[in-house]
């Protein structure tokens, strides 16, 4: 059962969104898209026709595609795949988009990569060097999907809780935001790419701030609070 909620409602500035992966957030950020009217093209590493009962239990504004198809289509495009699967994304339907990176790095999953294990590069300044024309906001790497579902809340809502960016481009930032308002949420800039380490798995922010895995509703969290796990977060 798909709730609506059209927390946006400007016919007008509808988006499509491209995803390249459609796991748990991939999925839940294509859900809420959905309620608030965009577009939604999924996608993922086994092909569309995989995704067939996902796009049909999410109705007419979406659909599955291949990896390149979802990012030509997409106005903003979410990248939400393991940092192993980095090297296997094209760069050229990204070039000039606004992309969306979700991902963390888990050693266990994805081998240990120098760069990272050296933290001489962020995750997303990874990204960035596979898909380099592409303009990287990272975002909802920090929120268990069941709580990405429950938490989202209407503008002016005294219980909407706030999720951290990073990226280095102010336009895609400004549409990043726009998009994530849309959705039910508000924002804390978190500042460059170079920075998007301190909304990393295993940091303040990460996970804890939004309540427990085993509370599936989660606990709302103003901006204050998002600040203040940034700030305190080390490397």
């Amino acid at each position: 059962m798909i709730r609506v909620r059209l927390f946006w409602r400007d016919v007008e500035n509808m988006t499509t969104v491209g995803f390249i992966g459609s796991g748990y957030i991939g999925s839940t950020i294509a859900r809420l898209a959905i309620e608030a009217g965009h577009q939604v093209v999924l996608s993922n590493s086994r092909g569309p026709e995989t995704l067939a009962d996902t796009a049909a239990e999410l109705g007419p504004r979406a659909s599955a595609a291949t990896s390149g198809e979802a990012a030509a289509a997409g106005d903003i495009v979410v990248v939400t795949v393991p940092v192993k699967a980095f090297p296997d994304l094209t760069a050229a339907p990204l070039a000039g988009k606004t992309v969306i990176d979700t991902c963390n790095y888990g050693p266990e999953r994805d081998g240990h990569i120098p760069e990272l294990d050296s933290k001489s590069l962020t995750s997303s300044e990874l990204l960035l060097r596979y898909i380099p024309d592409a303009m990287l906001v990272k975002a909802f790497n920090n929120i268990f999907f069941k709580h990405l579902l429950s938490l989202a809340r209407p503008a002016g809502a005294a219980d909407r809780s706030y999720l951290p960016i990073a990226g280095d481009s102010a336009p895609a930032k400004a549409a990043v935001t726009e998009f994530i308002e849309s959705l039910g949420y508000s924002v804390v800039d978190a500042g460059p790419l170079a920075d998007s380490w301190r909304q990393a798995r295993g940091t303040p922010v990460w996970g804890t701030p939004y309540g427990p895995f085993s509370n599936e509703k989660g606990q709302p969290v103003g901006q204050d609070a998002i600040r203040a796990a940034l700030a305190t977060a080390t490397r």
